[in-house]
Order: C-alpha cells, then structure tokens, then sequence
C-alpha cells in the first residue's frame, strides 16, 4: 500500500457536497489559456494537460444528482485512472470502480471510498486480495460465483456480491462497443437464472450504454424492468453501469432524476449506483503535440510526435475525428493537412484539418478532451515515448506530476 491516506467514507451513504461553495463555476469549455500556460511553461511536448477547473465542474453535476436522488456515482477507472485528480474528486463521488485486481488496488490505496470491482472472468489466486479491499464484487457468469462462492461467504470481511445481467438489448453505436450482441461474453441471460440459487447475492449489474443520454438509459430500464423484476424484488442494490454522458451539453439531467427516482419507487429496497467514466473527465484535458515535420504527397501531411495509436487509440478504435484548437474541416480554412503520427503503421493517421496560417515545424497542436481512455491506453509501440503529465490549475499554473523516458519503455519488455 502507499502512503497515500485512504477516505474512511461509512458504506451507504453518499458524499453530500455543498455545491454552491465546494468549487468556483469555471468556464471550461475553452482550453485557450490552458494552452498558452503550457506553451509559457517551456515543456516538451507531447504532453498530456489535465484541467483541474473541468474536474470540479463535472464533479458539482455528478455531486447534485446524488444529492438529489440519493444514488451513488463511482469513478470508472477504465476511463481515467490518473490518481494524482483523486484527492479533488473524491469529494464528490463514493467511490470507484475496477476491471480487476490492479485498479482494485489503486482504488483501495489511492482514492478510498466504496471499491466495486467487475471482471469477466477472475483467476483463484486474486480473489482472496480482492476480498481484503473490495466492497461490491460482480461476477460474469453463475458457474464464476459458483466457484469462489464458499471462498467468499467465508471471508472475514464482509463483501457484498453482485450478478452482471445481459438484457440483450442495447442501442451501442458500434458493434464493438455492444455488450449485448449475439455471442457476447457479458452477463448473465433471464433465462439462466431461472431456477438457480441465488443465495448471497445482493445485486445485479447492467451495463449496455456507451457515450449515451438519459433516453437510452430510459428504454434500457424499461428492458431490465420485464425481463428481471422478479430478481430484482430480492436484491438490495443495483448498478446501472456506465456509458452515461452526464456531464456533457445536452444531457438531460432531469429525466436522470427521474428515472433514478421511478425505479427507488418501484424497488424502496435497493441502492442505485451508477460508474461513468467519460462523464467525470468529459473536458478534462488536452493532448499538446508538435509539428516535427511536413512532406507532400499529394497534399501537405504535418508528422507529429503524437500517435493516434500510441496515444490515443480509439481515434482508431472508435474511429472518431478529435477536435483540434484552432482547426476547421478539410478545406475549411485556406490551409489544409493530413495529421499523422510518428510510428511505422502506415494507418497512423489522425485526421485531417485546415488553418487560417500555414504550419511550420515546431508549432504546437492541440488536440482536445484527451482526458479518459487516453492514458490508460497508452503503449510504447515502436518506442514511442509516453507523453508526460501536468495539470492546469485555476491559478493560470502548469504543474508537471510526471515525465517518462527510455527506462518505462525497456522495464515493460524483460
């Protein structure tokens, strides 16, 4: 463990947030000062730039819905696991989330709270550490609790053990990002738990949006409600997973409400949690690249030294086009180039954008809301370096929290 002090945080309950003083309303849609306090500070680039006004301006939304509903909102870690934004956001969230043993563990050390852990499929020698710190397990399958069943009813610290469900519906905009679809690995169908023995459960968990609003959260209850009712009148809690975009403009936060309150109604029993993790570093921060060199083929291409592979990976995966400060589309603007990274992989390639003035190696390029699953996706691939970490704070200050070199690269490969 670190020397990090955990929260001791009472189970069940909410951290109830003074949300007119706990934090001043910052603008943060616009990253501009951001950038120029970065290109003052004299750092290398690439860098990752993380906005500490975006963390407390999220966080004052998530803080108002549990106040309002008395849900509890956890941090997805799979999204943003930058411990060094815990002390600021464990003041207004109860908790975490994990996909297994190591981010339970950064979970317990680093954030403290509630530590709810899911994982397809654990291994023996992790459970008895993940009994140690965790305070909601989620299992995939019925044959998974079956197995470690008596291992953790056995355990001398209580544990509250939950069922991920598959409501095989989903509204995902793609199909690798569908949980539901036929052949899923996730969750555990209506018709499997007809019959079986669910003694020692005390929840289930859904998890089928991604990037979504209120209204597919909506149509999915209404899903959950006919085919686990029955189930969920013996539960005393339930997840409603993450993919919720709560934080983001258009998010209607009332219908949320709402919906939270229609199903305590139904089920005065059970406890709601939900685990978003774009919705807490939505704006969160910039990716600031260089222009290391600019070669023709047909039209002008600007080599970075950032990776779409490398550094922000679901620019692939997704595939989306990141948005660019002070970049318009293709022909927008009177300058136009292909942005590509610094890698061998010929599909390394982040888009296309115009400017008003013609670029000129050296210049720095801003890529914004590079907060969640950037960095904890990055990789090494081709000995990429990693791109250092700071932190931009309402003062106008860049703190630099952490710089990678050669020793991170060869440690991961022997």
């Amino acid at each position: 463990m670190s020397n990090t002090t955990v929260l001791e945080r009472p189970k069940n309950t909410v951290p109830i947030v003074d949300i007119s003083v706990s934090a001043k309303d910052l603008p943060v849609t616009d990253p501009m000062p951001l950038s120029e306090a970065f290109a003052a500070s004299g750092l290398a680039t690439p860098s990752y730039v993380l906005d500490h006004r975006a963390f407390h301006h999220n966080g004052r939304i998530l803080a108002d819905v549990q106040n309002r509903t008395g849900a509890k909102i956890l941090l997805a870690q799979k999204a943003f696991a930058c411990f060094h934004l815990y002390p600021t956001l464990r003041n207004y969230l109860a908790g975490t989330t994990a996909s297994g043993l190591w981010e339970a563990k950064l979970a317990a050390e680093e954030f403290g709270g509630e530590v709810h852990v899911f994982s397809p499929a654990y291994k023996p020698h992790e459970i008895p550490e993940l009994l140690r710190i965790s305070d909601h397990l989620v299992f995939n399958s019925l044959s998974q609790w079956e197995r470690y069943k008596l291992e953790v009813l056995a355990s001398d610290r209580p544990v509250s053990v939950g069922l991920r469900i598959n409501p095989e519906y989903a509204e995902a905009v793609a199909e690798i990002y569908n949980p539901c679809a036929p052949g899923s690995r996730f969750g555990v169908l209506v018709d499997q738990l007809e019959g079986a023995d669910l003694t020692g459960i005390d929840g289930l968990h859904f998890h089928t949006l991604c990037e979504q609003g209120a209204e597919a959260l909506q149509r999915t209850l209404e899903v959950v409600i006919a085919k686990f009712d029955k189930y969920l009148r013996q539960m005393r809690w339930l997840n409603f997973g993450g993919g919720h975009l709560i934080t983001s403009p258009g998010y209607d936060v009332e219908l949320l409400v709402r919906l939270i309150r229609e199903i305590q109604d139904r089920y005065p029993q059970l406890d709601i949690y939900l685990e978003p993790g774009e919705a807490i570093a939505s704006g969160g921060g910039v990716l600031v690249g260089s222009v290391i060199d600019i070669v023709e083929n047909g039209m002008k291409i600007a080599v970075l030294d950032v990776s779409a592979t490398a550094h922000m990976p679901d620019v692939l995966e997704m595939p989306y086009r990141p948005r660019v400060q002070g970049g318009g589309m293709p022909g927008e603007k009177a300058h136009t180039y292909r942005f590509g990274g610094p890698t061998c992989l010929s599909g390394d390639v982040i888009g296309d954008y115009s400017f008003d003035e013609p670029l000129r190696i050296g210049d720095q390029i801003v890529f914004r809301d590079m907060a969640h699953y950037t960095v904890v996706k990055n990789t090494t691939f081709n000995g990429i370096p990693l791109p250092s970490l700071s932190v931009y704070h309402e003062s106008g200050e860049i703190e630099l929290i952490k710089e990678f070199d050669y020793s991170h690269f060869k440690s991961r490969l022997g």
